[in-house]
């Protein structure tokens, strides 16, 4: 369930929002200094944390709704059993077998439903913890332009090539771990009336 992917686009949105170009930055004298996004979120202890802790819960769904998945399981080979050999007639006509029938069904879609919820509140509890990564990260990038009298920074993707005295991501894996090593992962959940359609 766990997209880091959609993480990392979210994150580029938010950090050049944060960092957004201005005309007094295309001027000459202009000092960029570059950072790789994914490295940050991928080797900050910050980073780290959300993806075992969001590992954690989404294992702690999966463990919710395995009961449930194996009552399906074992409800459909029992039913595959007694209708084995059987018409559709002749299942439509047997009032019990179908009667069982209606009740797997509705099962099945009660954990359709608790399935589609859960994953509505692990991508939730991943977007909220991006939020909160991504408000821990701007003061080191700021730290960090500081320190480079830098004007602009730039994603390393979005750059064709940068020599190493402009890639600042180290230093910003640095301060970010030295101010922030972990961030609290809360389970969100989806809002009622979400969660009811």
């Amino acid at each position: 369930m766990i997209r880091v992917k959609s993480i990392l686009t979210a994150f580029a949105l938010a950090v050049s929002a944060a960092f957004a170009f201005t005309p007094a930055a295309t001027a000459q004298g202009t000092k960029v200094v570059v950072i790789d996004r994914v490295q940050i979120f991928g080797q900050s202890q910050a980073g780290q944390d959300i993806r075992t802790k969001i590992q954690a819960i989404e294992t702690t769904m999966q463990g919710e709704l395995k009961p449930l998945a194996d009552g399906l399981t074992a409800d459909g080979a029992s039913l595959q059993t007694k209708s084995e050999g059987k018409t559709q007639e002749a299942v439509r006509a047997d009032a019990a077998l179908m009667s069982e029938i209606e009740a797997y069904s509705r099962k099945a879609n009660d954990f359709e439903r608790k399935r589609q919820i859960a994953a509505q509140e692990l991508a939730l509890t991943e977007r909220k913890a991006l939020v909160d990564f991504n408000n821990a990260l701007i003061p080191v990038l700021r730290e960090v332009v500081a320190e480079n009298s830098a004007n602009v920074i730039l994603d390393k993707s979005q750059v064709v090539f940068v020599d190493d005295a402009t890639d600042v991501t180290q230093s910003a894996i640095n301060k970010l771990n030295a101010s922030t090593p972990t961030v609290a992962v809360v389970r969100q959940s989806v809002p009622t009336q979400a969660a009811q359609q």
